[in-house]
């Protein structure tokens, strides 16, 4: 780990409250702002699940009006986050509730900053796009692994382009983040899967980014052994709340480190394939980690060793240069137990995508932060490598 402190960093995470139950503390943070009516973005598997319910008898219980917008898919859309701030403006809400994953949650984000901006939400994309800040808005996540209810990141798609754009702004990190460890045990295996290597790769990408710092670096490492430890129990035993804690902390850690180091090609690379042809976000990273780190090692090595290390504490420094190896074989283990023993060709991806996959990506502000230089011609071979 990096122990030089004389980079000049940030740090930026919001409130927060970790815990069991703690969704029901919801109608008193409304009540804290001062709000005279929610919006409520979520998405239609929450009611099924019933933790929306949970949340609007929260609402009731102290006469808090809301109006609810779930129309808000995976991967969400330009459209959805413009009809949310159409409704919103109607409506005369004055506060954001998102209650979900990554997608309600990166929607609430968007939605409200696009109201308070009037301009459309494609404006924002990139670093530092936002001028005026949304609504206040409270987080509450129900999957461990995107950490949206923390971060300054917000990933919508472009549905006439078909590619996913980053909004990065500390003017949408959340006000309030109601973590409640609950809320996961209604997640599928795969969804726990999917979410779970999302974190981990989260954390991984900070750690090795060229904008990492000891402070990121501590929640890095923290939620990679977390992650290890904890994913593949938490994917066997879905209502064991040791693994849930576990692996939601890890979420969080991993969150902290993120936001404020950013990430990298892997990410590039997901959002592009996510936004072309529309898999889940934490599969698309899964599939794609072990083929950018064979392309990152070099310009990290040490980084990746400390890595490497957390899932074999066995290995010593004569051992740096067999780090990568270890890595990736160690990573597909962890893949295998939690049922995501596939590749890029098995899901559809086929050579003819990858120009077009590599164009999108090339465009994706991770890169910045990527340890290695990337052109073109690499991301190709990442993918063609991934398949």
């Amino acid at each position: 780990m990096d122990n030089n402190f004389s980079h000049l960093r940030k740090f930026l995470v919001p409130e927060f409250v970790f815990g069991e139950d703690a969704l029901y503390l919801a109608a008193k943070y409304v009540k804290r702002f001062q709000a005279s009516k929610v919006f409520l973005v979520t998405d239609k598997g929450l009611a099924k699940a019933g933790w929306l319910k949970e949340l609007e008898d929260n609402l009731k219980s102290e006469n808090i009006n809301y109006v609810l917008f779930d129309d808000v898919t995976p991967n969400p859309k330009d459209t959805e986050v413009m009809k949310g701030a159409e409704i919103l403006r109607r409506e005369k809400c004055d506060i954001v509730v998102a209650l979900g994953g990554g997608s309600p949650m990166d929607c609430a984000k968007a939605i409200s900053i696009t109201f308070t901006n009037n301009v459309p939400v494609s404006e924002f994309e990139g670093i530092d796009e936002v001028k005026i800040p949304g609504l206040p808005l409270i987080c509450i996540p129900t999957t461990a692994g995107t950490s949206a209810d923390i971060s300054q990141f917000a990933i919508i798609n472009d549905s006439k382009d078909q590619r996913k754009f980053a909004i990065i702004s500390k003017l949408i990190v959340p006000d309030v983040a109601l973590i409640d460890t609950r809320t996961t045990t209604t997640m599928s295996p795969e969804l726990t899967a999917e979410t779970g290597m999302d974190a981990l790769v989260h954390a991984i990408e900070a750690y090795v980014s060229n904008a990492s710092s000891p402070i990121t670096d501590i929640n890095a490492l923290k939620a990679i052994e977390l992650i290890i430890t904890n994913l593949p129990a938490a994917y066997n035993e879905l209502n064991n709340m040791i693994y849930r804690n576990n692996m939601m902390m890890a979420s969080l850690l991993a969150g902290f480190a993120f936001s404020n180091a950013s990430l990298g090609l892997v990410h590039a690379m997901a959002h592009s394939l996510g936004g072309s042809l529309d898999f889940a976000h934490g599969e698309c990273n899964a599939l794609l980690l072990e083929s950018v780190i064979n392309f990152n090692f070099d310009s990290a090595p040490e980084k990746y060793f400390d890595i490497a290390r957390l899932f074999e504490p066995k290995l010593s420094s004569k051992d740096l240069k067999s780090a990568n190896d270890v890595l990736k074989e160690k990573i597909r283990t962890l893949k295998n137990s939690i049922g995501l023993n596939y590749t890029l060709k098995d899901i559809g991806v086929k050579k003819s995508h990858i120009k077009t996959l590599a164009e999108k990506a090339i465009m994706d502000g991770c890169l910045a932060t990527n340890p290695k230089l990337v052109d073109l011609k690499s991301i190709e071979e990442c993918y063609n490598n991934a398949l």
